[in-house]
């Protein structure tokens, strides 16, 4: 009788065991994924700030431009378009 007992407490204990095996695998999956989301908006947040930084520069020139062009420093007010137009036709 005890080696019946013994033999069902061995297969529920076997049973339980896969059951968290299964659960371990789970977690690890969501974690890569989590991981991959996390890997994919650290991407994105850089093009953003790349973006950004690249759109402050655009329209910093376009500023100066602008006051050359009230101050009547139209030498300056060229060569900020230069600078400008280089600037777009390299990004």
């Amino acid at each position: 009788m005890k080696y019946e007992q013994l033999k069902g407490e061995t297969e529920e204990i076997s049973k339980e065991q896969e059951e968290i095996r299964k659960g371990q695998r789970k977690v690890g999956e969501k974690i890569e994924a989590i991981e991959a989301e996390c890997e994919q908006l650290k991407y994105q947040t850089n093009l953003i700030i790349k973006q950004s930084a690249r759109t402050h520069i655009r329209l910093s020139l376009m500023f100066l431009i602008l006051k050359a062009r009230q101050h009547a420093h139209f030498a300056k007010a060229a060569h900020f378009t230069h600078l400008l137009r280089s600037w777009n036709n390299s990004n």
